[in-house]
């Protein structure tokens, strides 16, 4: 009967397939669990203990429909960031804020500029809704921003994005930079300013809030997923001037952030000090990451984020075969898709335990590839 249905043309022309394979799809092929979870750039440190506890206490609420205005944490994410909340949208993560943008903006052929390598799930959504993708590499394993702004500038592109700090490299530009990028860019231009590892990096890379936020062209998501530890919740934010955000409201799922979510990201950002305390955490763990690699003779990127990219000194094709040996020995990492980007593998820190196993199994996958 599938040839009776009524799919557009654009949907029939999409392969069926997802941005990243999860964690638990590989598990349910190899019949067995991961070791070490430390490929998701998920945060196994997980939550506060103050958050577990108002996830607890929230239970009773679940058989309420979340507040669809999502008020009370926009409020605090205002008072958090020295904004009103009318600047302020909440979503399903910084994925379906992604989402959102596309919709808003993109039809059939529009061209978008993105960098060469970076966020998959970006470039999905922009497929999903017939954008046509213009890409730039990266220099010197950072997004390039002259570049970006040299082919907005040729495509009269509509939507740029720019992750800072990146992923999957894990690199980072100054603040004054980016906001120097953002402010050159056309007014006609929308640029997603991705910073969800903004907890986790120097403050010297965030531009400050007011100096971008009366930009109707500017919009910087966030997100709990990675510092606070509640990624399988799904909450995210963005922020702007108060007449793009008002937009989200026309297109938006106005229940989709859970009763639960809602509950666990006003206790995550009350309890900045935990977030702090994450955050010592994070920096001892690259380092550890960089010792591990240096150790059996790999470098690493700088990186301001929860993850590392190890530079396995050779091509894609060797960092794919070291990255399915670690699979095999039980070890979940990713790598970046596109050369010379792939020359990396991408390891998310953890605790302690994982990056025994980790530091365990590295020379002995290398030994098996080399």
């Amino acid at each position: 009967m599938t040839e009776f249905l009524k799919f557009t043309p654009l949907v029939q022309s999409l392969p069926a397939t997802v941005p990243f394979v999860g964690p638990e799809t590989q598990e349910r092929a190899a019949g067995r669990p991961f070791r070490a979870r430390i490929g998701a750039n998920e945060s196994g440190f997980g939550p506060a203990p103050s958050v577990k506890t108002a996830i607890g206490s929230g239970a009773d609420e679940v058989w309420k429909y979340c507040d669809p205005e999502n008020y009370e944490l926009r409020e605090a994410l205002g008072t958090h960031l020295g904004i009103s909340s009318d600047r302020i949208v909440v979503g399903e993560g910084i994925d379906g804020l992604l989402g959102l943008v596309v919709r808003q903006i993109v039809t059939e052929g529009t061209p978008v500029v993105t960098s060469l390598g970076a966020y998959p799930t970006f470039n999905y959504h922009v497929a999903g809704f017939g954008g046509r993708l213009v890409t730039v590499p990266y220099h010197n394993d950072k997004e390039d921003l002259d570049a970006l702004l040299m082919t907005v500038i040729r495509e009269n592109a509509p939507l740029v994005y720019l992750a800072n700090p990146d992923n999957p490299m894990g690199t980072w530009h100054d603040n004054k930079d980016v906001a120097a990028f953002a402010r050159t860019l056309p007014e006609g231009t929308m640029l997603v300013l991705d910073e969800a590892y903004g907890e986790t990096a120097p403050a010297s890379a965030l531009p400050a809030i007011e100096a971008l936020i009366d930009r109707p062209n500017i919009l910087r998501m966030r997100t709990f997923s990675k510092g606070y530890g509640l990624a399988g919740l799904r909450c995210g934010y963005a922020f702007g001037s108060p007449g793009t955000i008002t937009s989200f409201n026309k297109v938006r799922n106005h229940f989709g952030v859970n009763k639960m979510a809602q509950i666990a990201a006003l206790a995550a950002l009350k309890d900045q000090d935990y977030l702090t305390g994450v955050c010592s955490r994070i920096i001892a763990s690259r380092k550890r990451i960089d010792a591990i690699a240096r150790a059996n003779r790999l470098a690493t990127l700088p990186s301001a984020t929860n993850f590392v990219a190890i530079d396995c000194g050779r091509d894609g094709e060797f960092a794919t075969a070291l990255l399915q040996e670690l699979v095999k020995r039980g070890v979940f990492v990713r790598m970046p898709a596109v050369a010379p980007l792939n020359r990396c593998i991408r390891i998310s820190v953890g605790p302690d335990d994982e990056m025994d196993i980790f530091e365990e199994e590295l020379p002995q996958a290398l030994a098996a590839v080399c």
